[in-house]
């Protein structure tokens, strides 16, 4: 719900020039006090309608309720019934030095839904805390969740100071313990304030009741918050929402997020980078043909030529593009009841951009009611955690601290939000198409592929030292799954070395590109339905990961795990045995910088098994991870 404010507030309005605006949210634990604190600001600063206030009396006493300032924000029904916030609302006033835009956000905890919506949208934050109750589990959630979607700016009240007999040893008890809060969070609180809401002491006055208060008042305190960056600064973000023939016009609709756009810019459509001019830009209602509209504008742009585009698609100037990624980081706030583990699979949705997508590993859980870090495989309801994401489609999007509208996230299940957050980086697994490269894609889909190999595409990834038997058993496997009716192809790192990867040295920044280019090739054949078989030594475990960053879900890693001594035996020729001419490693060498992997998926030592038997061990995996099926599932399971 938005109010609109009649009238201005404290101070008249003068002839400056556009004066800053602030977006405010106010949370906390139900009941403490936020919509209260609202109506009481609005009153205070005279930006109440004529006659709501007494409209609101007589309705309160027509209920034969005490009159309470919260009602000027509960609208719904249910709301005033029930006496908790469930909206979240929107109101505009002006303070003498700001334009304010407060934000009402629920604080019950089945409601925390609507305050990621409130929240996300905010500048800075005011976190209001119930004087006699003091700091809830509830009060700190809420805290970590504005450190979570990046409002910096907080200003602490304490309300309900009557309840105390406004005792400042009790303030600075609170004070004390949300400070030390939110520091650890890394967020300054900007004031601490204490106040009663419905008697009005510290709303815009310091009164008899706190004079041992010398801080701000809380519109003091609004007007000391530094407003964002403005929109129109930031480079052009133009997500589309809709494209509608209107007359002889291909209208592309969508609101302008940041930036702006004119009439002949050259803007590039992603993630596809698709090159057009801008024909014309119009808006609504009534008014064509506008030379340049700003952030925060809804739009209709006509182009110089036709190109295919659809809702999720991002518009920006070619020389400030978005970055276009199949992956992304982020750090989420999680409210589904199931908790959120690695593989699952969920709907991402940026902007007006939707995908499928897989969360391919999570981070850094948190319990925000407690403030540790722990060691979790998944991410409970309520809780915080940084998450990789594999996305079915490539988006355009950009790291929150680059643009905060285009960098958050919000992630449902079965059609309901389940969390929300931040995007930390855009995945450098995948680089940005350059604009004007179209990739073409398979004319067979992978389904057929499927019907016809009896299986879906992996990337089997063996890794271990020289001599260890990765070629060995790749060659083995490779033999065995053609014989099945299958499509596996080998990629032996040796042998790309001769060719593909000549131009690469030993260096690490060589081995880690050579292991990119590895793993593009093989995540290229996987998702064409093909079984690439990878052999490479791949030392580095950070190299790996890129590579299984790069394959996603398709990525099966395999550590041979033959010892040292038995890989150099093997070598009669003294291959590894000493350094060979020019820049190549020696057997120790590498035997020194070797990282072993620490979570494969599957360990084989040749040293103590048959290669028929590895293979075999393989094949079952590849059977228990979904990617074998029809005869050759029946087959693996009988091995």
């Amino acid at each position: 719900m938005n109010i609109a404010v009649a009238k201005a507030s404290l101070a008249p309005v003068t002839a400056e020039l556009a004066r800053p605006q602030v977006r405010i949210v106010i949370v906390g634990h139900v009941d403490h006090g936020k919509s209260t604190l609202v109506g009481r600001l609005l009153h205070e600063t005279g930006s109440l309608p004529d006659g709501k206030l007494e409209m609101l009396q007589a309705v309160s006493a027509r209920r034969g309720m005490p009159f309470e300032w919260s009602f000027l924000l509960d609208a719904l029904q249910t709301e005033r019934d029930q006496g908790i916030t469930i909206d979240t609302t929107q109101i505009r006033f002006r303070t003498p030095s700001r334009d304010v835009v407060l934000i009402d956000a629920p604080g019950h905890a089945e409601f925390l839904r609507n305050m990621i919506t409130g929240a996300s949208q905010a500048d800075g934050a005011i976190l209001i805390i119930d004087a006699l109750e003091g700091v809830r589990d509830q009060t700190r959630r809420h805290g970590y969740l504005l450190h979570l979607l990046g409002v910096k700016q907080v200003a602490i009240v304490v309300n309900k100071m009557d309840r105390v007999d406004y005792s400042a040893a009790r303030f600075s008890e609170i004070s004390d313990e949300i400070s030390a809060h939110l520091t650890g969070l890394g967020v300054t609180p900007s004031a601490v304030i204490p106040i009663s809401a419905r008697d009005g002491d510290g709303v815009t006055q310091r009164t008899a009741n706190i004079n041992w208060y010398q801080g701000p008042t809380v519109v003091e305190a609004i007007d000391q918050l530094a407003p964002a960056r403005p929109l129109d600064e930031l480079a052009l973000r133009l997500p589309v929402q809709a494209i509608t023939k209107f007359d002889d016009r291909r209208i592309v609709a969508g609101r302008v997020e940041s930036g702006d756009i004119g009439t002949g810019d050259e803007i590039v459509i992603m993630p596809a980078g698709k090159v057009a001019k801008v024909k014309s830009v119009e808006s609504w209602p009534q008014t064509p043909l506008l030379v340049r509209q700003g952030a925060g504008r809804s739009v209709g742009i006509t182009l110089d030529r036709e190109l295919f585009l659809e809702r999720g698609d991002v518009i920006a100037h070619v020389k400030a593009a978005p970055r276009d990624t199949r992956r992304l980081r982020a750090r989420i706030f999680w409210l589904h009841d199931a908790p959120l583990k690695a593989g699952a699979s969920v709907l991402v949705r940026l902007g007006t951009m939707e995908s499928r997508a897989t969360i391919v590993a999570i981070d850094k859980a948190v319990d925000p009611g407690e403030l540790e870090s722990v060691a979790a495989t998944d991410i409970g309801r309520n809780h915080v955690g940084e998450i990789d994401i594999a996305l079915a489609k490539p988006v355009a999007t950009d790291p929150y601290t680059e643009n905060p509208r285009t960098g958050r996230l919000v992630i449902e299940i079965n059609g309901r939000i389940a969390g929300g957050g931040l995007v930390l980086s855009v995945d450098s697994g995948q680089r940005a198409i350059p604009i004007d490269i179209v990739p073409v894609e398979s004319a067979l889909r992978l389904d057929e592929r499927s019907a016809r190999y009896g299986h879906g595409g992996a990337v089997v990834w063996l890794t271990g030292l020289p001599g260890s038997g990765k070629s060995t058993l790749a060659r083995a496997l490779e033999r065995k799954l053609f014989t099945r009716g299958g499509s596996p192809l080998l990629l032996d790192g040796d042998t790309l070395r001769a060719g593909l990867n000549g131009d690469l040295g030993f260096a690490p920044k060589d081995r880690a590109e050579n292991v990119r280019r590895l793993a593009e090739m093989a995540t290229h054949l996987a998702r064409n339905g093909h079984i690439a078989i990878v052999a490479a030594v791949s030392p580095s475990s950070e190299d790996r990961a890129q590579a299984r960053r790069i394959a996603d879900d398709l990525f099966r890693e395999v550590y041979i795990a033959t010892p040292a001594e038995v890989c150099e035996s093997r070598d009669p020729k003294g291959h590894y045995a000493k350094a060979r001419a020019g820049n190549l490693p020696s057997f120790t060498g590498i035997a020194n910088d070797y990282q072993p992997p620490a979570n494969a998926e599957l360990v084989i030592d040749t040293s103590a098994r048959a290669v028929a038997d590895g293979a075999d061990a393989i094949e079952r995996l590849l059977a228990e991870t979904g990617v074998l099926f029809g005869e050759l599932n029946d087959l693996a399971a009988n091995i």
